[in-house]
């Protein structure tokens, strides 16, 4: 190497070539961390990663940041509420004291919240107008003002206005068996509307020994777990209990209520009726008309003068000015403190009657909302025609005067009705549209009584046999009993409406015929089918086949409103409200003055019933057809037919109509239900003013002796007109003769007509087959059909036809009183059976 060196040459190192083997590199069996890798590329990465690491990263942070103030906000909203309830900005806690046992005295609980030991001052007695047993009181420990009412629940559509309005809810039971039967229907309702917060408590367990009294409440509480688990139980025998339950109403955790919360409310404290152009101390009639000064609290959102205000149990009206007065439950006037300088003190020191009334705000003629609850009919519109009574009568007489005409052979009547002249034709195309489908659908339930006699007859022999026997037996214990039990049986039977058993028995029986057999109808023998089912038609598909929601609509379709969109509209209404500041804010005392307000509005608030108003929001006074999903309440037994005429409270409206039943599906097409399904949903549809939910529905049925029965219960689905509601019948046939995928089959229709007139119908069978009409054999309603596989002889041929039906316009805003079903109930005294 030395040698090398001298000479100067340079050895060259080696240098691998391409082909060089390179190992991979050791598994360690673990994955590098992400701090690892942050590490180790020292925040050197890709600018590709970069933005997307960097957007997640962003995106995740940002996402918390917003959750974290949207808590905050949503907590700070909470508690400013609750602070504002019942103090000096807001407006009154309202409380209404209900009794839900016979036994329990609700007066007694008032007159102890408002002694003197209690800690309050009874500030105004009578503050809810037309509610004597009511009072103001303010607490200055506490810097709160309430507003105490007692509830009877013998009125239960009062019982439910002051429910929608109040604040909390005081139950008083029974120290020893809670509520009693009519307590728990209250409690029904009441759940099914929505439950504001409450308290429940009771009184007499001062009474009770000391050993026993732990028992008892115990005993108790365990009863008031079922229907309120939550809740705590409070005794309220001292003043000191009722210290504890009035800190306990101010400041428990409110429940909000969806269909109140985001409506101005109010509760009438004072109520002055001025009629039109008489002097203000005269009266007037039941129709005469008025000015009616309300003044109360406003609670929930703005009230502004150009909204139409809804009285519970009276209609719409339109506003003409508000007035703010003096407030009559001041807080500030219970400090011992000298007053400050300014308004405050020249209300305190001065008479409030002196202070003038401040005018709010008058309504805008321009703006205001309109009391239009029906749109108006064009006369000249095509698809709004009605005929005059001239063109009535002119058809009338050419239907009476038949004309003879010459037909090619083999014409039916039903072919040869179409062959007219042209002036018959227009008076014919007028008729038809002025027809409705009643008459047809009382020929449909006649069929369907026709059909219930004739499945009836071979078990009514069996069950005349039985009322026989059952005679002989009352007739043999007639002769043994003494005479004061006949006695006791007449006045039962006095009691008893035979009418309405006998209409009850006829229900029963088409309920259990529709379980047993949906929807199934027998061909008439006595008339054409063809004729008899004119109106309907036959589907490929349920599902698939289309419909037309605009074709062949009623007349009642032109005096209704519909929305392009409703969810859009309600979206928008709602925001528009929430955010709207202009008018009187809430816990403002102000006085509404109303115009042309009928004088039966303060002959109810002098009979003393509570006087309740809501602002309605905009399109909530006019028609359309809503629909309501609903659930059947569980304490309801008897069927309830489509169409039957029910009692609606529907948010804080009440009303009567016949609503249509259908299923609750999300397909274009409904099937409609003829009796209220107890084992699902059920969307109930009627023309009724428009509501935007959220919003409680309740539906009563009222019995013949005046007392009304919770059937349903539910919420406000949405308002379309276009939702399709089909009726289905099914014609039934036997399959006489059986040749593999061929069949003759009979009993389906009665002549050969019928037969070609339904040809295009698809058929199916009870047990799944599919198939078509061939050919009809002979003149007798035979037929030879197609299925898609060989039929069994103890098979069923149906044929699904359908038809669109419409609910009926009989809207009625009038609502009667609802009498306590517990007065009602045919009783037998004891002392009438006691024998001498």
């Amino acid at each position: 190497m030395a040698k090398m060196a001298a000479n100067g040459e340079k050895q060259q190192g080696h240098r691998p070539g391409v082909y060089k083997q390179k190992n991979k590199g050791h598994k360690h069996g673990r994955h590098k961390t992400k701090g690892e890798l942050e590490r180790e590329n020292k925040g050197r990465v890709s600018v590709t990663t970069l933005t997307k690491k960097q957007r997640k990263e962003l995106k995740k942070m940002d996402r918390r940041h917003k959750a974290n103030q949207l808590r905050r906000t949503k907590k700070d909203q909470v508690l400013t509420e609750k602070r504002r309830l019942g103090s000096r900005d807001g407006p009154p806690h309202l409380v209404a004291v209900v009794s839900l046992h016979a036994n329990a005295d609700a007066g007694a609980v008032t007159t102890l919240l408002r002694g003197e030991g209690a800690g309050g001052v009874a500030h105004q007695e009578q503050c809810v107008s037309g509610v004597s047993d009511s009072f103001g009181l303010i607490l200055p420990r506490f810097k709160q003002r309430f507003t105490f009412l007692t509830q009877s629940t013998a009125d239960m559509h009062s019982l439910l206005d002051v429910a929608k309005v109040a604040d909390s809810l005081v139950f008083v039971l029974d120290s020893t068996e809670g509520w009693d039967t009519y307590g728990d229907h209250c409690l029904s309702c009441l759940f099914a509307q929505g439950l504001p917060s409450h308290a429940v408590v009771c009184q007499g367990l001062s009474d009770v020994s000391v050993k026993k009294r732990v028992d008892f409440r115990k005993a108790l509480t365990k009863i008031a777990e079922v229907r309120f688990p939550d809740t705590r139980l409070f005794q309220l025998d001292s003043d000191q209990d009722a210290t504890l339950l009035l800190r306990h109403l101010g400041g428990q955790r409110q429940r909000k209520l969806g269909f109140r919360s985001r409506r101005s409310h109010l509760l009438a404290q004072q109520v002055k009726f001025t009629p039109n152009n008489r002097g203000e101390g005269s009266g007037g009639g039941p129709t005469d008309l008025g000015t009616l000064c309300v003044s109360g609290y406003v609670r929930g959102r703005a009230l502004h003068a150009d909204r139409l205000v809804h009285i519970s149990g009276h209609g719409d009206f339109q506003l003409s000015q508000i007035d703010i007065p003096p407030d009559p439950l001041p807080l500030h006037l219970t400090r011992p403190t000298k007053p400050e300088k300014g308004r405050d003190a020249e209300m305190e020191d001065g008479d409030e009657s002196e202070v003038p009334v401040r005018v709010l705000m008058k309504a805008d003629l321009s703006t205001r909302e309109s009391l239009q609850t029906e749109a108006e009919v064009d006369p000249m519109d095509g698809e709004q025609t009605w005929p005059t009574e001239q063109e009535l009568l002119e058809a009338e007489e050419a239907r009476k005067n038949k004309r003879v005409m010459k037909v090619p052979k083999g014409t039916s009547d039903y072919q040869a009705s179409w062959i007219i002249d042209e002036d018959e034709e227009e008076n014919g195309e007028a008729d038809e549209e002025s027809s409705d489908d009643d008459g047809d659908d009382i020929m449909d339930e006649a069929m369907d009584g026709d059909d219930e006699e004739i499945n009836s007859q071979e078990p009514g022999s069996h069950a005349a046999s039985e009322e026989e026997e059952d005679d002989d037996d009352e007739e043999e214990e007639e002769e043994v009993c003494p005479t004061e039990r006949a006695g006791a049986d007449q006045r039962y039977d006095d009691n008893m409406d035979e009418a309405a058993e006998e209409e009850g028995l006829k229900r029963y029986r088409e309920a259990r015929s529709h379980e047993m057999f949906p929807d199934e109808v027998d061909t008439p023998r006595d008339a054409p089918a063809r004729i008899r089912f004119q109106r309907y038609r036959g589907l490929k598909s349920f599902r698939s086949s289309p419909w037309d929601p605009m074709e062949n609509l009623p007349l009642d379709y032109s005096r209704i409103f519909q929305f392009q969109s409703f969810e859009r509209t309600r979206r928008r209404i709602l925001a528009e409200a929430a955010a709207d500041e202009d008018g009187a804010m809430d816990g403002w005392y102000v006085t509404l003055h109303i115009i042309d307000v009928p004088f039966s509005v303060m002959e109810s608030v002098q009979s003393g019933k509570p006087l309740v108003l809501v602002s309605l929001l905009p399109h909530e006074q006019k028609m359309s057809v809503v629909h309501l999903l609903v659930q059947r309440h569980p304490s309801n037994t008897e069927p309830i037919k489509t169409k039957e005429e029910l009692v609606f409270h529907c948010g804080f409206r009440r009303f009567r109509a016949s609503p249509i039943f259908s299923q609750h599906t999300t397909a274009d097409k409904h099937k409609m239900e003829r009796f209220l399904r107890p084992d699902a949903p059920t969307v109930v549809s009627v023309y009724a003013p428009i509501t935007f939910p959220p919003a409680g529905v309740l539906l009563f049925k009222q019995r013949s002796d005046g007392v009304q029965d919770l059937v349903a219960t539910g919420s406000v689905l949405s308002c379309d007109p276009r939702r399709v509601v089909l009726k289905r019948i099914v014609l039934s046939g036997h399959p006489f003769k059986i040749n593999r995928r061929s069949a003759v089959v009979r009993y389906m229709f009665f002549n050969r007509e019928d037969i070609m007139w339904f040809k295009p119908v698809e058929l199916r069978t009870k047990w799944g087959r599919r198939g078509h009409i061939k050919e009809a054999l002979g003149t007798h309603g035979h037929m030879k059909c197609v299925f898609d596989n060989q039929l069994r002889s103890q098979d069923t041929v149906l044929m699904n036809l359908y038809k669109r039906v419409y609910p009926r316009w009989t809207y009625d805003p009038y609502v009667p009183p609802q009498l306590p079903w517990f007065k009602n109930e045919a009783t037998i005294e004891m002392d009438d059976l006691d024998m001498e």
